[in-house]
């Protein structure tokens, strides 16, 4: 039950961070638009940062009570981040970033797997 416990933390936080991260860029970008079209950069950012917020919004309330449709819906995040690195996509030219979080979303998704699947004897 511990380990159980810990790796639904870990899961929780991983994913955490993955939707802060997204939101805090839209905010950034929202609100200092690189040069260029401003409105479609303030566009971008706001509905960036409403990804971010409602990603948030799932992992802290009904993937915490362990609602198998709050785990299948955060698996966007690994193909979203999965998109925008095999289409080479931006933000930012060196897609570190976008490794990190297809890791971190990752790993909130696989590690508490059993927490949202139980054996069935555990039902």
């Amino acid at each position: 039950m511990r380990g159980e416990k810990l790796t639904m933390r870990v899961g929780w936080l991983c994913l955490a961070a993955v939707s802060l991260g997204i939101l805090v860029f839209g905010v950034v970008v929202a609100l200092f638009p690189p040069a260029g079209d401003a409105g479609l950069y303030r566009a971008d950012g706001l509905a960036s940062a409403g990804l971010g917020f409602f990603g948030l919004l799932i992992v802290l309330v009904p993937y915490r009570r362990r609602e198998r449709w709050a785990w299948y819906a955060l698996w966007f995040y690994p193909l979203f981040w999965a998109a925008h690195l095999i289409g080479n996509l931006p933000p930012g030219n060196d897609h570190v970033h976008q490794v990190v979080f297809i890791a971190l979303s990752l790993a909130g998704l696989l590690l508490p797997v059993r927490a949202f699947f139980p054996p069935r004897s555990s039902r």
